[in-house]
């Protein structure tokens, strides 16, 4: 089967963006595109609403160009300080992952929310200490973000340690004389 040429009339993932001129399956064109108003078939007449879509397309880029450039200066201001669960010795019981400075960054910035996929980690961050972390906000714009990772270690003091031994001992002292009790 032939395929058939159309005009996009806003962006489609896997397909293009407006004013792209692609080819499709009839009738995905027939079904689906047209009907809802994402495409016009190519005829002499929309050609020239081409040149119409072709403004509107560069239009939101530039608009996206903006907002994006905006958001990384807001980002390159931050220092952000997260807190790490860690044990006695220092090791990590967990980690930070994008989704963690995602939720951060949407407090920090007044609710404008930085998407998950767009945070660079090549792994979840398992180590305290300063790190600069990659946000791709745009094809072009990348911000750095600072962020500090502090140890949050939960450590007994030695009286508490002690007294929860001795609870220990007591309550199993307590079911060994139940047991023994039962058995005679």
């Amino acid at each position: 089967m032939a395929n058939t040429q159309v005009i996009l009339t806003e962006p489609i993932a896997g397909l293009g963006s407006e004013a792209d001129v692609v080819k499709v399956k009839p009738g995905y064109a027939r079904n689906f595109l047209i009907p809802r108003g994402k495409a016009f078939e190519v005829t002499p007449a929309t050609l020239k609403q081409l040149n119409q879509l072709k403004a509107k397309r560069a239009e939101r880029e530039a608009r996206e160009l903006n907002e994006a450039e905006e958001l990384a200066r807001k980002i390159n201001k931050l220092k952000i300080t997260l807190v790490l669960e860690t044990g006695e010795t220092g090791k990590a019981f967990g980690s930070i992952t994008a989704k963690d400075i995602a939720d951060r960054l949407k407090g920090e910035l007044g609710g404008l929310e930085v998407e998950r996929h767009r945070i660079v980690l090549e792994r979840p961050i398992k180590e305290t200490g300063a790190h600069e972390v990659e946000i791709k906000l745009h094809h072009d714009v990348v911000a750095k973000l600072n962020l500090n990772v502090k140890s949050s270690s939960k450590q007994e003091g030695p009286a508490e340690g002690a007294a929860a031994a001795e609870a220990d001992q007591g309550e199993h002292g307590f079911r060994s004389k139940a047991k023994a009790r039962h058995t005679k």
